[in-house]
């Protein structure tokens, strides 16, 4: 068995006791963070390296940053999605596990349509299939986890009527996501769950909202179709949302047969 987990821990800093707890429990082969919020020079990696784990990281002070976990050895590491893309913006990270090449990313959240910022995050998913174009054969085994910034389907998200339109839920993303995902990948979590109502990211902002479960599913597992035919099931994991200083997101799970 192959057990991925992604996790947008928003501040490592702040969570590493959650996550150190979190994958005592779980055993995980693979665990990519995203939104580690701190420099390289002070990512916590001894945290990881007294319970046997071995982590790649890139990371900016305050914002961003992207880690790769694992028990087993990270081979082939890679770090950036291209030249054109904002210099050390720490958003995309790959290594290879066991085999498997597993890609962590952090894609801009895209601020408001019409916005530089939302023409930069279409520009930079659209850019993910070039990436794995020149990298990858979509005959290959690889896994691409991470913080999306995007709910694919209406079903998931809380009300997708009201929020049609709106940054991270727009056709426009839609549009570049499915421009990604049809180079090879399928969304290992609803080959596995085929209803609503499952959530990864609920907004601090509001009264309760995680408790009312209004939320996004915004964070994903996808893989190619040799390795999505490998896996078993998937989930998230909302016990860690509920618990003491948690992050606004939470674990999503899959495994695979190797």
């Amino acid at each position: 068995m192959f057990r991925v987990a992604s996790f947008n821990i928003n501040s490592i800093r702040v969570r590493l006791p959650l996550v150190l707890e979190w994958l005592d429990k779980q055993q995980v082969d693979v665990l990519c963070l995203q939104e580690t919020k701190v420099e390289n020079k002070d990512f916590p990696l001894t945290g990881f390296t007294s319970r046997g784990y071995n982590a790649v990281f890139s990371g900016r002070k305050s914002y961003n940053g992207v880690a790769i976990i694992s028990p087993h050895k990270l081979e082939r590491v890679h770090i950036g999605i291209g030249n054109w893309a904002e210099p050390n913006e720490a958003r995309l990270i790959e290594a290879t596990i066991k085999g498997i090449p597993v890609i962590n990313t952090y894609i801009p959240q895209g601020f408001k349509p019409a916005s530089d910022k939302f023409a930069y995050k279409l520009r930079w998913i659209r850019a993910m299939r070039d990436y794995f174009a020149s990298r990858f054969s979509p005959d290959d085994c690889v896994i691409w986890m991470g913080d999306f910034n995007v709910a694919p389907e209406p079903i998931d998200v809380h009300n997708p009527k009201r929020l049609y339109g709106r940054v991270g839920f727009h056709p426009e993303e839609h549009e570049a996501l499915q421009h990604v995902k049809e180079w090879g990948f399928v969304d290992v979590f609803r080959l596995h769950v085929k209803e609503g109502g499952h959530y990864t990211f609920w907004d601090y902002r509001g009264p309760k909202l995680f408790e009312r479960n209004i939320g996004w599913r915004v964070d994903h597992i996808w893989a190619t179709n040799p390795m999505a035919a490998r896996s078993q099931r998937a989930w998230i994991d909302t016990e860690p949302r509920g618990g003491t200083k948690p992050s606004d997101h939470t674990f999503i799970v899959a495994e695979f047969a190797l």
